[in-house]
């Protein structure tokens, strides 16, 4: 009797932890939805000065994954993590992105991904800085992203509310261990990259 009695005690005892639990996670109010990039019309680009910068060699990743949450009211519980596709580096020029494939450049084979992932954001002189490490032919540093938000848009035919965000910021490219030179001219190719990253839902 004491043992049919002590485990109908202990069974309404688990019924009401687990529903006190239940009701806790429903409670708990919800974080911001994820960020869907739109692919299509989003791009990750840089710009490269060649000849002493008579000129510069603008080219883009078309193979890239951007996971963002962003929270307009605590911008500090954003994040950003970004995984780019070396392989699918495009300048146009089919020789030109064979050798920025090869181990004098981006090194594919052996780097396949360049990588950006956030610790922390915040807000500082009306732009959003991403703090995070970037990691590119093997090579991590911590940088500071800029993030510029590019307003919002209203789609027509459905309503539904697109915003977008544009980042731009300069790198250089023998940090990451990227350092070809020309053989006849040092300075053939430059060392400062701008990056420039629109991204939109």
């Amino acid at each position: 009797m004491k043992t049919k009695l002590w485990a109908k005690v202990a069974g309404t005892c688990v019924f009401a932890l687990l529903a006190s639990t239940a009701f806790r996670a429903q409670d708990k109010p919800a974080g911001p939805p994820p960020f869907k990039v739109d692919h299509n019309h989003s791009t990750i680009g840089f710009e490269v000065p060649i000849m002493g910068g008579l000129s510069k060699v603008p080219g883009k990743f078309t193979d890239f994954d951007v996971a963002v949450v962003y929270d307009e009211g605590d911008i500090t519980k954003s994040s950003v993590n970004a995984t780019i596709r070396v392989a699918s580096v495009d300048t146009g020029i089919a020789d030109r992105d064979k050798d920025l494939r090869s181990d004098g450049f981006f090194d594919a084979d052996k780097f396949p991904t360049i990588t950006f992932v956030s610790h922390h954001i915040e807000k500082k002189d009306g732009k959003i800085i991403a703090h995070g490490t970037l990691t590119m032919k093997g090579v991590a540093k911590e940088i500071d992203l800029p993030i510029t938000p590019a307003g919002e848009f209203q789609l027509p035919n459905n309503g539904n509310k697109i915003i977008g965000f544009h980042a731009s910021m300069k790198l250089n490219r023998r940090d990451y261990g990227i350092t070809w030179e020309h053989q006849a001219l040092a300075t053939f190719v430059g060392d400062e990259v701008t990056v420039n990253i629109d991204i939109i839902n």
